[in-house]
């Protein structure tokens, strides 16, 4: 798919799902986390708000608030859960660091745009090998709202310090482009989250994963400065 990012100085990129292979991951642990407290959730509706925040999934799946005092105790769970048996194993997607390194050979700004925690997603920039190569990142402890609401990619503009129009969001769900689309910013949707084209049609263009990306990135951001 030809498509051009002309005027673009700040890529904002989504983790999970994006650059690194965590989807079905996330997903296992929040069943896992519920039955734990004795609420059964079925794994499909799960798979398919992962890319939202702990806050907004909860109740969806659910019915549980996720501030309430069962909800904290299951996403505590979660996260222990997540931490011990998941994240040790997660593999990055092919060429996301090779990705992210061509985007910074380019002189554009990356920000990594995630609804992971702050403390899962310091690890997961490490799994993605774009750890030390990542400008700046905002998590959901840097937002209100988490994906769809638009908060953490405002936060991620604040923190690059650029214009909405100067920015373009890497992401694998449709959350990720209707919080970027909120937040007036354009999105590059890759298929490696499991979404299918036509609830992915918000964004700009639709590429396979990190690698197909990168072998369009010519013409997609230009030669390297």
């Amino acid at each position: 798919m030809k498509t051009s990012a002309t005027g673009v100085t700040t890529v904002l990129l989504d983790v999970d799902g994006t650059l690194v292979d965590s989807n079905d991951a996330h997903a296992r642990a929040w069943v896992e986390a519920f039955e734990e407290h004795g609420v059964p959730v079925a794994f499909a509706d799960v798979r398919r708000c992962i890319g939202m925040g702990g806050d907004k999934l909860m109740p969806e799946v659910s019915g549980i608030k996720h501030d309430s005092p069962e909800g904290e105790r299951i996403a505590k769970s979660r996260s222990e859960i997540f931490s011990k048996d998941f994240l040790p194993t997660l593999h990055p997607l092919r060429q996301s660091g090779d990705l992210v390194a061509a985007l910074k050979a380019r002189g554009l700004t990356a920000v990594a745009a995630s609804s992971a925690q702050r403390k899962e997603l310091k690890r997961l920039l490490e799994i993605a090998g774009a750890g030390a190569l990542i400008d700046g990142a905002t998590s959901s402890d840097d937002a209100e709202d988490s994906k769809p609401d638009p908060d953490i990619i405002q936060a991620a503009l604040k923190k690059a310090g650029t214009a909405p129009e100067q920015a373009l969001m890497v992401g694998d769900t449709p959350y990720d482009i209707e919080a970027a689309s909120r937040a007036g910013v354009r999105t590059i949707a890759f298929r490696t989250g499991g979404w299918p084209d036509a609830d992915l049609a918000g964004a700009i263009a639709i590429y396979d994963g990190p690698w197909d990306l990168l072998a369009h990135i010519e013409e997609v951001f230009g030669q390297r400065t």
